[in-house]
């Protein structure tokens, strides 16, 4: 058996990995301390409950499963968190990833690929961003995720850890089966907070910011829908097998919706009004934020065709009138 440790396995994006790496033919190893997964979510292969913090317990599932390779999606993710508790981010995130790269090297799993984040390049606003631009984290999240990638390229020159790390933007969309999708608490991204209000589960969305310099005076951003995004994952631990090396990769589309776009466009999916207030800016939100993905597209064969807008809010509407974990 080809198994792969996927930590965070029971979140977002890691549940959607693991129904990927089960169609591909590998058995997902879900690594997760529900802080705030879903045990529900964890539907494609064994489930071992634990935390990064606790290195005898990731030795011992390492011993368990000799796992062919580690897919990394544990983390804690929100900025504004980050910025008034940054300790807990760098003893989350980074400390806890180095006792999984430590783990993963003692049990001779030399293959690794890394959920990081767009936010390692810090406020570069208006432009296209690619692997080569600068990275400049503004909050513990971001710079927590660059010592990671700089972990790896340390491990990979001491011991010969590969590593594929995928930079990514904001993901959307849920499977086509509804069989896994988003559920945060709180929630924080645009698109189910959108259905919320659609559904009524809360008054109204608030739009932060409507004087941006934008066609419509709401921030831009860059969404890839999440099986495209997972694709992209699996792709990655295809080349890490073939013996490619260590290699990042950005994700995402290479345009932007607006704030204003994504209610327009989830009003005419849904068939249903968005209700909405309009605020003030929040600190640190940029006008204009998209990737460039040449590299993903050229090197992996990487082609995100799921990710149009339309698609992105049926199917994360599909998902969430299922009720999902949220009982």
């Amino acid at each position: 058996m080809r198994n792969v440790l996927v930590t965070g396995g029971a979140g977002y994006i890691g549940s959607h990995a693991c129904k990927a790496l089960k169609a591909a033919g590998y058995v997902p190893v879900v690594f997760d301390n529900l802080c705030t997964g879903w045990e529900d979510a964890v539907k494609f292969g064994p489930f071992e409950r634990g935390d990064l913090m606790d290195r005898g317990r990731l030795d011992e599932v390492f011993a368990a499963y000799q796992p062919i390779a580690v897919m990394h999606f544990a983390a804690l993710s929100q900025v504004g968190e980050s910025m008034s508790n940054p300790g807990k981010y760098w003893l989350n995130n980074a400390s806890g990833s180095l006792n999984l790269i430590e783990a993963a090297v003692a049990a001779g799993c030399l293959n690794f690929v890394f959920s990081s984040t767009c936010a390692t390049y810090g406020e570069q606003d208006n432009v296209v961003l690619d692997e080569t631009s600068v990275q400049m984290p503004i909050n513990a999240y971001g710079a927590s995720k660059r010592a990671i990638e700089d972990m790896l390229s340390d491990f990979g020159a001491s011991h010969g850890l590969n590593s594929v790390i995928f930079r990514y933007f904001n993901v959307a969309g849920a499977d086509e089966a509804a069989e896994v999708g988003e559920f945060h608490q709180p929630e924080t991204h645009l698109i189910p907070l959108v259905l919320d209000a659609i559904d009524g589960k809360r008054d109204a969305l608030t739009i932060f910011g409507t004087d941006y310099d934008t066609p419509d005076g709401t921030c831009i951003r860059d969404y890839v829908h999440v099986c495209d995004l997972i694709d992209a994952h699996v792709l990655g631990l295809k080349w890490l097998e073939d013996g490619k090396g260590s290699r990042v990769f950005n994700l995402g589309t290479g345009s932007g919706f607006s704030v204003r776009e994504v209610i327009t466009r989830s009003t005419a999916v849904t068939g249903r009004a968005v209700p909405f207030n309009e605020g003030p800016r929040r600190p640190g939100d940029c006008t204009k934020l998209v990737s460039g993905s040449v590299r993903a597209r050229d090197e992996l064969g990487w082609r995100p065709e799921r990710s149009t807008m339309d698609r992105m809010i049926a199917d994360a509407w599909r998902w969430h009138q299922t009720g999902h974990y949220d009982k």
